[in-house]
C-alpha cells in the first residue's frame, strides 16, 4: 500500500511531457538541418562542377554567335543587322569582377588557359568531386548529432559548439575526409556537455516556438534550393550526375561545330 506522499513522488512533473516534447523537437530539427546541409552541399559542388565543365562552352557559343552577327553585319551593312551585331558582342564583352563571378575561368582578358585547353580536348586539372564521399557523410553526420548547437542549455557551451559546428561544416563541403575523423576524434577528446537541467514550462514553450520557426526558415532554405536549375538538373541523374554533364558537353560542343561552320561560310562569302 503507497502512502499519498509515495504516489505524489511518482506522478509525473507538469512539464515533463513538454520537456519530452522539446527534445523530440529538438532531434528532429537536427536531422533536417543535416538533410538540408547534405542537400545544399550536393547542390553548391554539382554548380561548381557544371560551371567548370560547361561554363567554358557555353562561352564559346556565345563568342560564336557574335563573330557570326558581325560578320552578317559586315557582309550586308543592314542597320538592323549591326544592331543586332553590337547587341552579341555586349553579351561578351569583360566586366568588372568577371573571375569571381565565373570561379576562375576566365577575367577580363578572356579564357584562362584551362578553360581553353577544355575546348580543345586537352587534359586539365580535374574538377572537384560533385558529392564528398559516403564515409565522409557518415562522419559529418554522426558530427552534427553529437555536437549541434541546440543540444546546448548553456550560452558557454553552446559558443563551443557552434565554433565547432563551423568548422565541421567547412570540412564537408570540401568532401575533407580526413579532417573530418580528426574533428570526430577531436570531439570525442572534448568535454563532457553537462547534463540538462529540467527547465521551467514557460522556457520550454518558448523553445517549442523557436524549433518550430528554425524549421520554417529551413524549409524555405529547402525549397529555394529545390527549385533552383541546378537541383533540377541532380534529379535528373542523381546516380551519375557526371554522364549528365558529359551528355550537355556532347550537345554544345555539336553546336560549337555548327556554328563555326556557319561562321566559316559567312567569311568565305565576304
Amino acid at each position: 500500500m503507497t502512502t499519498p506522499e509515495a504516489e505524489q513522488s511518482q506522478a509525473p512533473r507538469p512539464e515533463e511531457r513538454l520537456e519530452q516534447a522539446v527534445r523530440a523537437a529538438e532531434q528532429a530539427l537536427i536531422e533536417y538541418e543535416i538533410a538540408v546541409e547534405t542537400f545544399r552541399v550536393e547542390v553548391e559542388n554539382f554548380g561548381r562542377l557544371h560551371e567548370q565543365r560547361l561554363g567554358p562552352l557555353y562561352a564559346r557559343i556565345e563568342e560564336l554567335d557574335a563573330e557570326i552577327a558581325e560578320a552578317k553585319a559586315a557582309r550586308t551593312g543592314d542597320p538592323e543587322d549591326i544592331r543586332r551585331a553590337e547587341e552579341a558582342r555586349a553579351r561578351v564583352l569583360p566586366i568588372p569582377g568577371v573571375e569571381e563571378l565565373l570561379h576562375g575561368w576566365m577575367d577580363g582578358q578572356g579564357l584562362f588557359p584551362e578553360a581553353a585547353a577544355m575546348l580543345t580536348d586537352q587534359a586539365v586539372r580535374p574538377p572537384e568531386r560533385v558529392r564528398p564521399s559516403e564515409q565522409a557523410r557518415k562522419l559529418y553526420r554522426d558530427l552534427a548529432r553529437k555536437a549541434h548547437p541546440d543540444l546546448a542549455q548553456e550560452e558557454a557551451e553552446r559558443q563551443r559548439r557552434e565554433e565547432f559546428i563551423t568548422r565541421v561544416n567547412a570540412a564537408y563541403a570540401r568532401g575533407d575526409e580526413t579532417l573530418l575523423a580528426e574533428l570526430a576524434e577531436e570531439w570525442a577528446a572534448g568535454p563532457v556537455p553537462p547534463e540538462r537541467r529540467p527547465s521551467p514550462a514557460e522556457e520550454l514553450y518558448a523553445r517549442l516556438e523557436w524549433l518550430t520557426q528554425r524549421k520554417e526558415l529551413l524549409t524555405l532554405v529547402a525549397r529555394e534550393l529545390e527549385d533552383g536549375a541546378i537541383a533540377g538538373m541532380l534529379r535528373l541523374a542523381p546516380d551519375d550526375p557526371d554522364a549528365l554533364l558529359e551528355e550537355i558537353a556532347a550537345r554544345l560542343r555539336t553546336d560549337i561545330e555548327q556554328r563555326e561552320t556557319t561562321l566559316a561560310g559567312l567569311q568565305g562569302q565576304g
